[in-house]
């Protein structure tokens, strides 16, 4: 994975970077660090998106984004890969561009456009222009937060900016451009070539100067890429700062020392949840919340560096039941788990406590034992409680995600502020064995039931099912499709826990679908406007 990771932060490679960088430009990520706090966090979101496609030619879909501190805020940053075919937009790229202002308009932080793009990726236009989730969503959501939720968008123009493209800067509340470097404009001189005849150069066509004091688009003109980056540091340092979380740091107490040896080497083995959850909270304390009821599901209260949180984990191994109970599988949701656990969300609800649901989750219990206890109702309870829930919700899959038990863990479709996963987690429908079970069993059984072996053409599709489901349980798959926001280590577990924590403390609330717009006036109700010089009524 690390591997992996640092081959994909190289972009486009060597020789496009020191291209870049005989232009007089930065690239992508060395203008992220530049941006951001020296020596700080920069939680990138999408790293793996669309590694596996196209045969490695886009790496990061072309584009950085994620969350980072600017002037000691969190900041949302997207930043345009030159390197990586001009920064033009594959559809990976609106995807995840969208991703990241989900995550400024969901959390009221401010976002950063670090624009360095030839536009639309022609070859693959039918997957970035056309559709709802096309192109045109991210200028909606622009105005969107502009209109309405008031998410200071800054942008810096520092290459080209072609096309539709321009549309995401001059939707912004400041464009900052560079001289001599960065061109925008609706089409570059050859266009205008070939739609008008008229011959021009890009500086008096689309350059800083002639945008800053001529047609008045944008709003400051710097002269290289490190002025143009101090600019946006000065401009997030003077925005009004709201509340966020607490800023206490704690240090994890006893428990688990590596987080890395607690997972047993086979996903199928069991182990203590607790440890896992002791070396990533403040103190290694949670006050479990009916400690001794349905323990297959854990609930407690904890706070992590300082700020609260309610913990909802899943529990594995063999759990004891009460006296005269069957023990309970680990991972499995009864309806007992569900009860307690939409009752617990509720409360933290109702008490503004951010909610982190730690997935290791095999699904829900089927058999005439469940059904006749309830267990769809009950799983519909809890899955309701946790979809209209206020308070941000942080998602840990740290090894199965599976059925719908993955759902009800605040799975990626009910909206979560973040979504994370260690290089562990295996997010599925089932497991492999599973799978080829429901589709294969009869044949396999029979075959055992008569001694002789299973067909060929069976054991071929057995061995393929299997391996397709391998391929497509491994984490780098979910996020190479923007299943999850970003893999994490184990050791960088709490870090990261804590920054989203504070990154989605702006957003008092409610944290329901990709944002809520505040209350507006009913113009209906409104008394009529006073006539000029009438006096008004006291």
């Amino acid at each position: 994975m690390r591997t992996l990771e640092a081959r994909l932060r190289l972009g486009g490679g060597a020789e496009r970077a020191a291209r870049q960088h005989a232009q007089g430009k930065m690239t992508a990520r060395e203008r992220v660090a530049a941006l951001c706090d020296p020596g700080a966090r920069f939680l990138e979101v999408g790293l793996l998106v669309a590694y596996d496609q196209y045969d490695g030619q886009a790496p990061a879909a072309g584009v950085v984004t994620g969350v980072g501190l600017v002037e000691g805020r969190e900041v949302v940053v997207v930043a345009n890969d030159a390197t990586v075919k001009a920064g033009s937009w594959w559809p990976e790229t609106i995807r995840k561009i969208l991703r990241a202002q989900e995550i400024a308009m969901r959390c009221h932080v401010p976002i950063v456009y670090l624009v360095d793009s030839a536009g639309v990726n022609l070859p693959y236009q039918g997957g970035v222009f056309p559709g709802q989730y096309g192109a045109a969503r991210i200028f909606y959501y622009n105005s969107i937060m502009r209109r309405y939720l008031r998410v200071p968008q800054l942008a810096a123009v520092m290459g080209q900016c072609i096309a539709g493209g321009a549309y995401l800067p001059a939707l912004s509340d400041v464009i900052v451009m560079v001289k001599g470097t960065s061109f925008m404009g609706l089409g570059g001189p050859n266009l205008v070539k070939g739609a008008t005849g008229q011959s021009v150069d890009a500086e008096s066509l689309g350059g800083a100067r002639m945008h800053t004091e001529v047609s008045g688009v944008a709003h400051y003109a710097v002269d290289d890429d490190a002025a143009c980056l101090a600019k946006l540091r000065a401009l997030v340092g003077r925005l009004p700062r709201r509340a966020g979380g607490a800023t206490g740091r704690h240090t994890p107490g006893p428990g688990a020392d590596r987080l890395e040896d607690v997972l047993p080497g086979d996903h199928r083995m069991s182990y203590d949840m607790h440890a896992v959850l002791r070396a990533i909270v403040d103190g290694g304390h949670i006050d479990e919340f009916q400690e001794h009821r349905a323990r297959e599901i854990i609930c407690g209260d904890a706070a992590i560096e300082g700020q609260p949180i309610g913990v909802i984990a899943n529990q594995r191994g063999l759990i004891k039941g009460q006296p005269g109970e069957k023990p309970r599988f680990g991972g499995i949701i009864y309806p007992e788990s569900a009860d307690k656990v939409a009752y617990y969300i509720d409360r933290c609800d109702r008490q503004g406590i951010p909610l982190l649901f730690v997935q290791d989750v095999s699904g829900f219990m089927v058999g005439p034992d469940a059904e006749q206890a309830g267990i769809i109702r009950a799983g519909a309870r809890w899955v309701e409680a946790m979809a209209t829930a206020r308070v941000p919700k942080l998602v840990l899959t740290v090894n199965h995600a599976s059925g719908a038990g993955y759902y009800a863990m605040a799975g990626q479709g009910f909206d979560p502020d973040f979504i994370f996963s260690w290089p562990t987690g295996r997010m599925g429908v089932m497991e492999g064995e599973s799978a080829v079970q429901a589709v294969h069993g009869p044949a396999l059984d029979a075959a055992r039931a008569a001694k002789r072996p299973v067909a060929p053409d069976v054991a071929a599709a057995v061995e393929a099912m299997r391996g397709e489901y391998e391929s497509q349980l491994d984490a780098r798959y979910a996020a190479a499709r923007g299943f999850v926001d970003a893999i994490v280590y184990p050791d960088e577990t709490r870090e990261v826990l804590a920054m989203a924590l504070r990154t989605a403390a702006h957003n008092p609330g409610p944290h329901v679908g990709a944002f809520v717009l505040p209350p507006l006036p009913d113009f209906a109700a409104a008394p009529a406007a006073t006539p000029v010089g009438a006096s008004s009524p006291s």
